[in-house]
């Protein structure tokens, strides 16, 4: 057997143990959920969008106070359990996402 056909089963076995993990089942149910709300969806989309636009174009010195102002102006927003239930699924999907990521990356000391 190949080292690309060794490594591609090992993928291939990743990727089912990942749709198989809690995580990424109640992102998926909350993905359908948002599906039938396509207005939502699209609300959740631009919070996600000025959240990641502020973080990465924010000065430091300047951060805390827009991330504050931001989170003030999305309050009422987030308290919609369709909305928070959403955006807590995608966060523990994505953050297994990156630890997965973030130990390959490790293990083979690629800088």
């Amino acid at each position: 057997m190949s080292m690309m056909n060794r490594v591609d089963m090992a993928l291939n076995e990743l990727i089912a143990a990942i749709i198989d993990s809690p995580e990424y089942k109640e992102f998926d149910k909350q993905a359908s959920v948002m599906r039938k709300h396509p207005d939502l969806k699209r609300q959740i989309d631009e919070f996600r969008h000025e959240n990641f636009v502020l973080q990465r174009s924010v000065e430091p010195d300047e951060l805390f106070d827009k991330l504050d102002e931001f989170s003030q102006r999305y309050e009422e927003f987030r308290k919609n359990p369709m909305v928070e239930s959403f955006l807590a699924a995608e966060l523990d999907f994505c953050r297994m996402i990156q630890g997965i990521n973030q130990e390959i990356v490790e293990a083979v000391n690629f800088e």
